[in-house]
C-alpha cells in the first residue's frame, strides 16, 4: 500500500477542512476500537478486499501533541490484541475515503503478505547505553591506558589531563560497543528479524527484535542474562512489546523491482 497522503503534501484535499487519519490496517473482521482517537474523534472501520483500515475524522494540519500521541497508541494496541497489524505512523491522512478504497485494492496482496509476515508476532526495543564508571578496570586491563595514566600521575598537568581523560573515554565506549555486539549475536537468534537504529556515542546499541509471542518470555530471560553478563560495560533497557512499526513496509516496490 503507498503511504496515504499526509497532511503536509495533500493538494486534492486542499479545499477541504477534513481527511482520514489512519491508525493502521488488519485483516477483515476486526472489532472497532473502543479508544476515542486522536482530537478525540471517534474511530471507525473502513473495509476493503479482505482488509480493514482503522480511520477517524481528522483536521489537514496535526501536531503532535502528547494526548493525541497516546490516543493513537491506544487504538494500535487495540488492534494488535485482537491479531496482526501493520500499524502506520502518527498523522498519516488519507484525503478521502473513495482515495483509501483505491489503496487498499490496488495493494491487496502486498498488504496480506506483510499481514502474514507478523501474524503472532510482537516487537521487543532492547537499547544499550555506556556505562562510564568502570574505567578503573580498564585501565588496569588496558597496557597503553596503564602507561597513560602512570606518565599523567608522575608529571601531572592540564594537558596530561586531557588526554587520559579522552582515551579513558574512548576506551570506555569501545567496550561497550563490543559488549553490544555480544548483545545482539546472542539475542538476534532468538528473534525472526532483527533491525538495528541509529546509535551514537551514548547510546550504542539499539535493535528492534520481531518476536514469536510465546517467545517474548524467553526473549526477556537472554536479556536480563545479558544485562547481567556485560552490566559493568553497557546499561540494557527493554521497551515492547509494540505493534510490529519496525517489520512493516506498506508500501509495494514498484514494477520491475
Amino acid at each position: 500500500m503507498t503511504a496515504p497522503t499526509t497532511a503536509t503534501t495533500t493538494t486534492a484535499a486542499a479545499s477541504v477542512r477534513e481527511a482520514l487519519y489512519v491508525y493502521g490496517i488488519t485483516p477483515a473482521g476486526a472489532r472497532t476500537p473502543r479508544s476515542p482517537g486522536v482530537c478525540g474523534a471517534p474511530v471507525r472501520l473502513l473495509t476493503e478486499s479482505g482488509l480493514c483500515a482503522a480511520v477517524s475524522s481528522a483536521p489537514l494540519r496535526i501536531r503532535p501533541r502528547r494526548r493525541d500521541l497516546l490516543a493513537h497508541q491506544a487504538v494500535l494496541d487495540e488492534l494488535a490484541a485482537q491479531g496482526p497489524l501493520l500499524p502506520m505512523r502518527f498523522a498519516v491522512l488519507s484525503p478521502t475515503p473513495d482515495a483509501l478504497h483505491t489503496q487498499l485494492r490496488a495493494d491487496r496482496a502486498h498488504l496480506a503478505q506483510q499481514l502474514d509476515g507478523v501474524r503472532g508476532c510482537v516487537e521487543l526495543n532492547v537499547k544499550g547505553t555506556v556505562v562510564p564508571g568502570h574505567f578503573a578496570d580498564l585501565v588496569r586491563r588496558d597496557e597503553k591506558l596503564r602507561t597513560l595514566a602512570l606518565r599523567t600521575r608522575r608529571r601531572p598537568d592540564y594537558e596530561a589531563n586531557v588526554r587520559l581523560g579522552e582515551a579513558i573515554a574512548l576506551g570506555v565506549r569501545r567496550e561497550a560497543r563490543r559488549a553490544a555486539r555480544e548483545v545482539l549475536d546472542h539475542l538476534s537468534p532468538l528473534a525472526v528479524r532483527t533491525v538495528r537504529g541509529p546509535t551514537d556515542d551514548d547510546q550504542v546499541l539499539s535493535a528492534s527484535f520481531l518476536l514469536r509471542s510465546a517467545d517474548e518470555a524467553r526473549f526477556r530471560q537472554a536479556v536480563d542474562a545479558r544485562a547481567r553478563a556485560c552490566g559493568n560495560r553497557l546499561a540494557l533497557s527493554v521497551t515492547g512489546p509494540l505493534p510490529c512499526y519496525s517489520f512493516v513496509d506498506p508500501s509495494p516496490a514498484p514494477a520491475g523491482r
